[in-house]
C-alpha cells in the first residue's frame, strides 16, 4: 500500500488492514490510480478495469465510495475521456449512487454530481439529468430525494433558456416551496436566486417574489433565515420599484420580529444587515435610513448595560417566575446569542460607515464604535480591530475621530485583539497621517506603539509588531523616530530573548537608518551599531552584527556599506568563537562582490589578508571547511573595474546605482532644509526688526557721529600738559596757533571750518570732534616757531595727542612715560630719543616750561 493512502485514510485504513485478504486496500489503490491508468492505456483500462470498479462500487464501503467520487471527478476535470464516453461509463454510476441508503455516501455522490454538471454540455444535462431531477421532486418521493432535487434544479437553472425553465423547472420549484417538510422549503428557498436569474426580472416578480415573501414569514426559523439570505442575493437583480414597495417593508418586518423574539435569527439579521443596507441605500428615505441606523445600534448593545464602572454584561431576564433556581444552560445560550449578534454587528461596521457616510459618522456611529472597542468579549474587540483599517479609509479626513479608539486597542491586554490590529497597522497609520488633522508627532501614538506587544509573552506577535513598525518613516519625521524609537529598538535588539525578535528589531532599525535625513544621526546610529554589537563582549551580539551587515547590504548601496561596516565586519575573523568565524566565512564572497577597482584596492587587500590568516591560523575543522569553500567561491567572482570606457551594467549595478542616488538625494534634502531654515530665520529677524522688536545695527558709510570726550585733570605732569592746557597757554600769550598739517583722506568730506572751535574750562574740557582716521594716518604734531635768543624763553613744540589715537597706542605711551619717570631726574634721554626734565614741574604754568622740554616726565606720587 502507498504511504499517501495511509495518510489520507487514517484510522479507516487501519480497519481494512485487519482483514487478511486485503481486498479493500487494493480496491482503494486501484480506484485512486484510475485516472492515471486511463491516461496510460485507455482502451485496456476501459475494457478490464472500469467494469470491475463499477461492480465494486455498488456494495463497497464508505472509504471506497469516497475514493470513487474523487476519481470520477478527476477524469472529467482532466478531460481524459470524451463527454459521450464519460456519460455512458461514469455518469450513470454517479446518478445511481445518489439514491444510496447511506446518507454520507449519498451526499458525497450528490456533491460530485453538482460539480460534474458544471463540466458537462447542455445537451447531456437536458437528456440525462433534468428528467431525473424532476422525477425526484415529486411529493411521492422521500425527503432525501426532494432535497437532492432542490440542489440539482438550482444548479441546472442557469444552463437553459428562460422558456425551458418556465416550462420544465418553474412548476417543480413552486411545488417544492410549498412542501410540507420545512427542510425542503428552506433548501428550495436558497436556490431561488439561481432560478430567478435564469428566468429574468419580469418572471421573477410574477412567480418568485410571492413565494419568497411567504417563505420569509414562515413559522420555522430555518425557513425564515433561508428567505432572508435569498432576499440579500436578489437585491442586485430587482428594480427600484420592487425594492421600495416589497423588499424594504419585508426586511423591516423581518428585523422587528427577530428583535422581538430574540431567537437565533437575530444573529443572521446582524450578519446580513450590512449587505441589506448597502443594497437598499439608494431606495431608502431619510426616515428609513435612520430606522436602519437605530436598529444597528440596538444590535451592538444587545446584552450590555452601561454603568458608572463601565460596560457590563446584562443578566438574562427570569422568564419563569415559579422557579427560584435559574437554568444555567439557558443563561449561557442567551449570552452566546447576544455576543454573536454583537460579533456580527462588529463585522458589518465598515459597511454601516459606508451606509451612513463619513460626514455623519460622529453623530450616528461614533458612540457605537467606541462601545464595540470596549466590548467585554475579546472576540468582538478582535473583529473590530480586524476591520479598523477599512473604517479609517472610509472616514477620509474625519479619521482623527477614531485615534483614541486605536490607542485603546493598542493597549488591549488580549493577544487576540493585538493579532487583529497589528497586521494592518501600517495602513491605519498612513491614513492617520495623510488624511488626519493632526500629525503623528502631536498624538499619543508613540508611547502606545512602544508598549504594544512588548508585555506579551507571544514572541511571534512581538516580532510582527517590530516588523510592521518599519512603516514609521512614512508617518513620522526623522527627528521624531530618532528621539522616540531608535533607543527602544536598540533595547529590543539587546534585551529580547527570542532571536527572531532581535533580528526584526535590527532590521527595522536599519530601515530607520536608511530613511534618516540627518547625517549626524546616521553617523551616530552606525557608531552605536558597531559599539553595541560588533565590539560587544557577548558572542550573541557579535553574531547579530553579522545579520545587521546582511541587512545593510540588502538595503544600502555598496559605498555606504564599505564606508561604515566593511572593515568592522572583517575584524571578526579574529573572533574567539568558532561559530562567528564560521558565519563570517559564508559572507566573504558577498564582500568581494561589493568591491570595485581601483577605488577599493585597499579593501581587497584587507579581504585577502583575512582569508590568508584564516587559512593559516584556523584550527576548527568546520571553519576550515567553510573557508575552503569560500575560497572556491571567491575565485569565481571577478572584481568589477570602475573605468570610463565601461558601458555594460549588470542588473545589480543598476540597482546599486539607484540606491546610491537615493542616498545622495537624502543629503541634498538635508542641505536644502538647512538653507531653508537659515532663510526662514533671517526673514523672521528682518520682520521682527521692521516691527521694532529686535534692533539690527547696519554698517554706515558716512562719518561717525560727533562724540564729546570728558577729561578730568590729573596731578601728574602728563595730565597737566594736555591738549587743552597747551592751547590755553598759546592763547594766553597771544601767539598765533599753528595749523596741523593733515593730509585729507580720500572719500572723506572736509569740514567747512579750517579749524575746530575749542572751549576750555578748569573742571571739564570738551575736545572738538575729529574725523576718525586710521593709526597709520595720524598727523604729526606741528612745530611751533622758536623765539629769538633774547632772553625770552621760546615755547617748545609740544606733542599734541589727538583723540583719534587708539587705546593701545595711548597705553604704550603711558608705559614709556612711567619708565622714564622711574629712571629719576637725571636728564637721560627717553626711549624716543628726546631729552626729559630732571625734576618735577608741578605748580608751574605751561608758559614757563623751558623750550628745550618736549615731553615732560611724570613725577612719582608719595
Amino acid at each position: 500500500m502507498r504511504p499517501y493512502l495511509m495518510e489520507r485514510r487514517g484510522s479507516s485504513i487501519c480497519e481494512f488492514l485487519v482483514d487478511n485478504s486485503g481486498q479493500e486496500v487494493q480496491r482503494i489503490s486501484v480506484i485512486d490510480n484510475l485516472p492515471s491508468l486511463l491516461e496510460e492505456n485507455c482502451n485496456s483500462c476501459m475494457k478490464d478495469v472500469v467494469p470491475k470498479v463499477k461492480e465494486v462500487l455498488h456494495m463497497a464501503p464508505v472509504e471506497v465510495q469516497l475514493a470513487g467520487c474523487q476519481s470520477f471527478l478527476s477524469i472529467l476535470e482532466n478531460e481524459i475521456l470524451p463527454h459521450t464516453t464519460y456519460t455512458q461509463s461514469f455518469l450513470q454510476s454517479i446518478l445511481a449512487s445518489v439514491d444510496s441508503k447511506d446518507q454520507v455516501v449519498a451526499n458525497a455522490w450528490l456533491e460530485t454530481l453538482l460539480d460534474v454538471i458544471d463540466l458537462l454540455p447542455k445537451e447531456v444535462i437536458q437528456k440525462d439529468i433534468l428528467n431525473l431531477a424532476i422525477s425526484k421532486g415529486q411529493l411521492s418521493q422521500p425527503v432525501q430525494s426532494r432535497l437532492s432535487c432542490c440542489k440539482i434544479l438550482g444548479k441546472i437553472a442557469t444552463k437553459f433558456e428562460p422558456y425551458l425553465i418556465k416550462k420544465e423547472i418553474l412548476p417543480v420549484v413552486q411545488s417544492l416551496c410549498q412542501d410540507v417538510d420545512y427542510e425542503v422549503r428552506g433548501c428550495m428557498c436558497r436556490q431561488l436566486d439561481s432560478v430567478a436569474r435564469g428566468i429574468g426580472l419580469e418572471a421573477t416578480k410574477i412567480s418568485i417574489l410571492p413565494e419568497l415573501v411567504e417563505l420569509a414569514n414562515d413559522e420555522e426559523s430555518f425557513v425564515r433565515l433561508a428567505g432572508l439570505e435569498a432576499v440579500v442575493s436578489l437585491l442586485s437583480l430587482l428594480d427600484d420599484d420592487t425594492c421600495v414597495h416589497i423588499i424594504i417593508p419585508l426586511v423591516r418586518k423581518f428585523c422587528e420580529m427577530a428583535m422581538k423574539a430574540e431567537d437565533p435569527t437575530l444573529a443572521v439579521v446582524a450578519k446580513q444587515l450590512g449587505k441589506l443596507c448597502h443594497g437598499l441605500s439608494v431606495n431608502l428615505s431619510a426616515e428609513q435610513r435612520q430606522w436602519f441606523l437605530n436598529y444597528y445600534r440596538q444590535l451592538c448593545q444587545l446584552g450590555l448595560t452601561c454603568t458608572d464602572s463601565g460596560i457590563q454584561v446584562k443578566q438574562s431576564p427570569d422568564k419563569d417566575h415559579k422557579t427560584q433556581t435559574p437554568d444555567l444552560s439557558q443563561l449561557f445560550e442567551e449570552a452566546d446569542i447576544y455576543a454573536e449578534c454583537r460579533l456580527c454587528a462588529a463585522f458589518n461596521f465598515p459597511a454601516m460607515v459606508l451606509f451612513a457616510g463619513a460626514l455623519d459618522f460622529k453623530c450616528s456611529l461614533y458612540a457605537t464604535f467606541a462601545a464595540l472597542c470596549e466590548d467585554p468579549y475579546p472576540v468582538v474587540r478582535r473583529t473590530v480591530a480586524s476591520g479598523f483599517h477599512e473604517v479609517a479609509k472610509l472616514l477620509g479626513s474625519n479619521v482623527y475621530l477614531i485615534q483614541g479608539e486605536l490607542v485603546i486597542l493598542l493597549k488591549d491586554e488580549s493577544i487576540e485583539v493585538l493579532e487583529g490590529i497589528i497586521p494592518h497597522l501600517p495602513e491605519m497609520l498612513e491614513c492617520m497621517v495623510n488624511r488626519g488633522r493632526h500629525s503623528m508627532s502631536d498624538t499619543r501614538f508613540s508611547p502606545d506603539l512602544q508598549r504594544a506587544g512588548a508585555a506579551s509573552s507571544n514572541w511571534r506577535l512581538h516580532e510582527q509588531l517590530l516588523s510592521v513598525l518599519a512603516c514609521l518613516p512614512k508617518c513620522l519625521s526623522s527627528d521624531d523616530i530618532f528621539c522616540k524609537f531608535c533607543a527602544l529598538f536598540f533595547q529590543k535588539a539587546t534585551v529580547s530573548r527570542a532571536r527572531p525578535v532581535r533580528i526584526a528589531a535590527v532590521r527595522t532599525l536599519c530601515v530607520y537608518l536608511r530613511n534618516n535625513l540627518r547625517a549626524e544621526q546616521r553617523s551616530e546610529i552606525c557608531k552605536k551599531l558597531i559599539e553595541d554589537f560588533c565590539r560587544h563582549a557577548s558572542c550573541h551580539k557579535r553574531m547579530l552584527f553579522i545579520e545587521i551587515c546582511i541587512v545593510i547590504i540588502e538595503l544600502f548601496s555598496k559605498s555606504f556599506f564599505k564606508q561604515f561596516f566593511y572593515t568592522q565586519l572583517l575584524e571578526l575573523h579574529m573572533d574567539a568563537v568558532p561559530n562567528i568565524r564560521l558565519r563570517l566565512c559564508t559572507l566573504l564572497p558577498r564582500l568581494k562582490s561589493q568591491l570595485k577597482l581601483p577605488t577599493d584596492r585597499g579593501l581587497l587587500q584587507q579581504l585577502e589578508s583575512c582569508v590568508r590568516k584564516l587559512m593559516v591560523n584556523e584550527k576548527d575543522r568546520d571553519v576550515t571547511a567553510a573557508i575552503r569553500h569560500a575560497i572556491m567561491e571567491l575565485d569565481k567572482i571577478e572584481v568589477a573595474m570602475d573605468t570610463l570606457s565601461r558601458r555594460v551594467f549588470l542588473e545589480g549595478d543598476l540597482e546599486d546605482q539607484e540606491r546610491e542616488n537615493e542616498e545622495k538625494h537624502l543629503v541634498e534634502i538635508e542641505e536644502r532644509e538647512r538653507k531653508e531654515e537659515e532663510s526662514r530665520r533671517i526673514a523672521e529677524r528682518k520682520t521682527a526688526a521692521k516691527a521694532g522688536k529686535i534692533p539690527i545695527r547696519k554698517p554706515s558709510k558716512s562719518i561717525l557721529p560727533v562724540k564729546e570726550v570728558k577729561r578730568t585733570p590729573s596731578n601728574n605732569s602728563f595730565s597737566s600738559l594736555s591738549v587743552s592746557s597747551a592751547q590755553r597757554s598759546i592763547s594766553s600769550n597771544s601767539r598765533p596757533k599753528p595749523q596741523l598739517a593733515v593730509k585729507p583722506q580720500t572719500g572723506i568730506p572736509q569740514p567747512s571750518s579750517p579749524r575746530p572751535v575749542m572751549r576750555s574750562s578748569r573742571s571739564r574740557e570738551v575736545v572738538a570732534p575729529v574725523r576718525k582716521t586710521s593709526v597709520s594716518r595720524i598727523p604729526s604734531p606741528a612745530v611751533l616757531a622758536r623765539r629769538p635768543l633774547t632772553g625770552t624763553p621760546a615755547t617748545s613744540p609740544t606733542t599734541e595727542m589727538p583723540p583719534q589715537i587708539g587705546l593701545s597706542l595711548q597705553t604704550m605711551l603711558k608705559q614709556k612715560r612711567l619708565a622714564n619717570g622711574a629712571a629719576g631726574g637725571s636728564g637721560r634721554s627717553s626711549p624716543c630719543g628726546s631729552p626729559t626734565v630732571s625734576g618735577p614741574v608741578m605748580g608751574k604754568p605751561a608758559s614757563q616750561i623751558p623750550t628745550m622740554v618736549r615731553r615732560p616726565a611724570p613725577t612719582k606720587k608719595s
